[in-house]
């Protein structure tokens, strides 16, 4: 049988490259240790799983839900929203349920893109944003996101031909992968960008909750006109453990949120209630200090990985968000012969840069998502190579 034409256009996805990758190794009787997925390892705040089971025994969350979403769940979104960030949204026009963030950002390629149009994605970032254009029979047209810059899109360098063409501007701050957080003025820079070249702005929040070192993140939201032009992508899988569970909401924009709603309704049949009603618990006061709480053990993580690479002399600026470290690979290696090496020689998964963008290459990606003993287990092992390696290029 033949694949259609519009999958030959993307590369295998990374992380299911990565999966296959550990499952080979382990077969092989390999002690793998992966810090290559960004998957949280400790379970799901207690509060939330009771409430997923007082809704799963509930005969009314049992019959197909709506796209819309219960309105418990949009109340309790726009609440947390107005507690968190200062932001108000009206839970009827403002608030949708999403499949978690990849699905959302998926999505709002096929509702927003046609043939010919760009969208903005950031280089390096999340690769749905360059995967899902192309999925959509568009094209991703890259901005480079580069350490002088704070990581940042130069959105004046961008030609005015691609400008014309951009129907979408993705941004993700705090940022994977680099961990990099907004820089000052930005958001407020890409409203009015929006504005002059009438495009879309999504931002991802999937990591607003995770930050370190007192750094709360803004929402984009949160910046005047913001809601005029844009949409965020709130996810509480990384902040809140709950990667499984694939829950999302997409805020902002109603009209936006309109066209995302009309192409859900004919791509699935919404999110299952009992999982929106354990939402609701989480994006509560108490689960808050959940979050908060996730915060305190991914800097502790980030110190004791950061400490380790200083000492053998990795330049590596400790990220003060996300759940992530971006590092430079040793001399005379690229991102991809750098993480075989290291899994070949250390049974250790890092993420090539490469793999984000162009402008990743020469970077790694270091997952904090593994208990303590086995990080720092990974990090004995990572320095051993990380030495060898400084040694090789000397």
């Amino acid at each position: 049988m033949r694949p259609s034409e519009r999958l030959s256009r993307i590369p295998p996805y990374l992380f299911a490259e990565l999966e296959r990758k550990i499952a080979d190794k382990r077969a092989q009787g390999v002690d793998v240790i992966s810090l290559g997925i960004g998957d949280p390892d400790t379970p799901t705040p207690s509060s939330v799983v009771d409430a997923l089971a007082r809704g799963a025994a509930d005969p009314g969350t049992h019959r197909y839900p709506s796209n819309r979403g219960r309105p418990e769940f949009r109340e309790g979104v726009a609440a947390f929203y107005e507690r968190r960030f200062g932001v108000e949204l009206d839970p009827a026009a403002e608030v949708v349920p999403a499949l978690g963030a990849k699905e959302c950002i998926f999505n709002l390629n096929l509702a927003f893109l046609d043939p010919g149009d760009l969208a903005l994605a950031a280089d390096p970032g999340y690769p749905v944003y360059t995967g899902g254009p192309l999925l959509a029979g568009a094209e991703p047209f890259l901005t480079p996101l580069v350490p002088e810059r704070g990581f940042a899109p130069a959105l004046e360098a961008i030609p005015a031909e691609a400008r014309e063409r951009a129907r979408l501007l993705y941004l993700n701050y705090p940022n994977n992968p680099t961990g990099a957080v907004v820089p000052d003025g930005l958001f407020a820079e890409v409203v009015e960008f929006a504005r002059a070249h009438d495009l879309l702005v999504v931002h991802d929040a999937s990591y607003t909750e995770t930050t370190f070192d007192g750094y709360v993140a803004p929402s984009f939201l949160a910046t005047p006109g913001a809601k005029e032009v844009g949409v965020e992508v709130f996810s509480l899988s990384k902040g809140y453990n709950m990667t499984g569970w694939r829950t999302a909401a997409i805020v902002g924009n109603a009209e936006a949120l309109e066209s995302y709603w009309r192409l859900k309704t004919n791509i699935d049949s919404g999110m299952f209630e009992a999982v929106q009603l354990a939402a609701v618990a989480a994006l509560t006061p108490e689960g808050d200090q959940a979050a908060r709480d996730m915060s305190a053990l991914y800097e502790r993580r980030r110190d004791l990985v950061c400490g380790a690479l200083a000492e053998i002399g990795v330049a590596v600026t400790p990220p003060k968000g996300t759940i992530y470290v971006w590092a430079p690979v040793p001399a005379g290696h690229s991102s991809a012969s750098y993480c075989e090496m290291v899994l070949e020689e250390s049974g250790v998964v890092v993420s090539p840069g490469g793999a984000y963008g162009p402008n990743g290459e020469g970077f790694f990606r270091i997952s904090l998502t593994i208990d303590d003993d086995r990080l720092r287990e990974a990090v004995e092992r990572l320095r051993s190579s990380l030495g060898d390696a400084e040694g090789q290029a000397a």
